[in-house]
């Protein structure tokens, strides 16, 4: 992680859960990090917490709703300005409605798409042009993705998610074959969990905080930090090498 020190990285949905490991964890390593979300004072508090920590990093939170485009765009302008551009981008804002396909409200697939799809893509985009314009040719692309990206779960209130995922995988291994033909050495990587114990499932379940809580006292879940140390071990792989996904799930996960 050495050569991160002093370099850039956008972390999306950084106020909690994963978003907010993964932050701590760059900012641990020396990497200035700027952290955005709707609300922003999560953000703050764990700034004030790497920095009495003395972390070698810093982080910088920045208010961003990821559903609207005009706000991604006005971000990066600011990281352009600010901090002249992003080295490594973890797009790993998410969210789930429960929708089922026949019942769902088209309001909540919808959301889903406009933050796991349009978002990520979005940022992608904008990254990739911010390292392109600046000559970095050893950049990062990171989408934090899910094992709902790979195999159905048979669970109704989860299949348009699952969608989303899905296209997570594959907007990942398209934005490495093409980068792959710019001929540019910036690489792309998909981590996908299985279970995570965060905030998740209760947004998910948010009118059945007992059907939430049961999702995490079934088994011994993976924790936040457990991505965050997967990101790490992307980052530090030799420029060379191309971790293409990482599939991670607790070892009592059935599917």
């Amino acid at each position: 992680m050495e050569r991160w020190k002093g370099r850039v990285a956008l972390v999306t949905g950084a106020s909690v859960g994963i978003g907010a490991a993964v932050t701590r964890a760059l900012v641990q390593q020396g990497m200035r990090v700027v952290g955005c979300a709707r609300n922003v004072d999560k953000i703050e508090k764990l700034a004030a917490e790497c920095q009495s920590a003395g972390y070698s990093g810093t982080l910088i939170p920045y208010k961003c709703d990821l559903s609207n485009e005009e706000e991604i765009l006005s971000m990066f302008s600011a990281i352009k300005t600010l901090h002249k551009g992003v080295d490594v981008c973890i797009n790993n804002a998410g969210l789930a409605h429960n929708e089922p396909l026949l019942s769902g409200r088209t309001e909540g697939w919808r959301n889903m798409i406009d933050v796991n799809v349009l978002a990520l893509s979005i940022c992608t985009r904008e990254a990739y042009q911010s390292m392109k314009e600046r000559n970095v040719d050893d950049g990062h692309i990171i989408n934090i993705n899910s094992m709902g990206g790979h195999r159905l779960v048979p669970s109704a209130d989860e299949h348009f998610y699952c969608a989303t995922k899905f296209a997570v995988t594959a907007l990942t291994e398209g934005i490495r074959q093409e980068l792959r033909e710019e001929k540019t050495h910036i690489r792309a990587t998909c981590i996908s969990p299985g279970i995570v114990e965060t905030e998740f499932a209760f947004r998910h379940h948010n009118n059945d905080a007992e059907k939430a809580a049961a999702v995490y006292e079934s088994i011994k879940c993976l924790k936040a930090e457990d991505v965050a140390s997967a990101v790490t071990f992307v980052l530090s792989a030799p420029p060379h090498v191309q971790i293409g996904d990482v599939q991670m799930r607790p070892v009592e996960q059935v599917s």
